[in-house]
């Protein structure tokens, strides 16, 4: 099939050539670009959800209960699960992906569990060519999960419209997300399994922190805090209806666009970067062995050395 029908199909809705695509994505095809650049216009109309969180908050078992909800509605949905914490696979760890089987059967739901370590456009960059794909394919609703709370979940929760925070009562939970910067992204918290003794603790710290915030940069959104069960599903349709409100509010003020403007210049750039990084160690490999030799001997220095290669590149 050449890349023409299967786009054609991808554009139809045709599931098969959607994960295809995704493949191809995943593997560094050099035909992805052609598909990307095929695709792109039909991109842009989707809600995008981030979720993140540390491991075992129940951010999976919370999605299961929304996606519920959007195919209730009628809603075609699609997750993409990121997980950078296999170096030693570099494939993505599926144990979390199970509370999602519900719907794996469901022709309305499409869900890929990613490892990006090491592609091409760093952490987002597979993460979000894979949900480009699935709003092409006429996906209404595209959830990104990451697991963990770090730089990585920083960047592809921010390829998001609405960035949702799941912490867990009684962990020091808050303290860690705001080290790693993540607490700054959060457009939405939740408290996930509120029947913890802790929980309203938790809820009053998270809100101490960005009252803290908020004094220093004010900001008409200030992050609501939703409690929930990823068990029972309580207090799901509460957070559907605040990702909702999130939405509206960046229409409304014309953020929306604003977002997604520095998104894109923010993955153009990184995609850029990494590109060139990959170059960079290709060619040291391939042909500078001589030139290191120059630096180890102290014949030359690395900032020289560094200066050569990318002149020449």
């Amino acid at each position: 099939m050449n890349n023409n029908e299967l786009v054609g199909r991808l554009l139809s809705g045709d599931r098969r050539a959607l994960a295809r695509v995704i493949s191809k994505v995943e593997r560094e095809d050099p035909e992805t670009a052609e598909i990307v650049a095929q695709i792109y216009g039909e991109t842009g109309s989707a809600l995008t959800v981030g979720f993140t969180g540390p491991p075992g908050v129940g951010k999976s078992s919370i999605i299961a209960k929304l996606i519920k909800l959007y195919r209730d509605e009628d809603k075609r949905v699609g997750v993409v699960s990121v997980d950078p914490s296999s170096p030693f696979s570099k494939g993505a760890i599926l144990g979390d992906r199970i509370r999602l089987s519900d719907h794996f059967l469901d022709p309305g739901v499409f869900i890929r569990s990613m490892g990006s370590r090491g592609h091409l456009g760093g952490l987002a960059g597979g993460s979000r060519l894979a949900a480009l794909a699935m709003e092409a394919a006429g996906i209404d609703v595209v959830i990104y999960e990451t697991v963990g709370v770090g730089q990585g979940e920083v960047e592809v929760a921010s390829a998001a419209d609405t960035v949702v925070l799941a912490l867990q009562p009684g962990t020091g939970d808050s303290v860690q997300a705001l080290k790693a910067g993540v607490m700054e992204i959060a457009d939405v918290f939740c408290i996930n399994k509120a029947d913890h003794p802790k929980a309203k603790n938790a809820a009053s710290e998270v809100r101490s922190i960005l009252e803290i915030g908020h004094e220093l940069d004010p900001d008409p959104w200030f992050p609501p805090i939703v409690m929930t069960r990823g068990d029972t599903g309580m207090g799901v349709e509460e957070l559907k209806q605040t990702i909702q409100k999130h939405r509206s509010y960046l229409e409304e003020s014309g953020k929306l666009a604003e977002r997604r403007r520095a998104s894109l210049r923010e993955f153009v750039v990184s995609w850029a970067t990494n590109r060139l990084e990959k170059e960079m160690h290709e060619r040291l490999d391939r042909e500078d062995t001589e030139l290191m030799e120059r630096v180890y001997d102290r014949e030359l220095d690395p900032i020289s050395a560094s200066e050569r290669i990318f002149k020449e590149a």
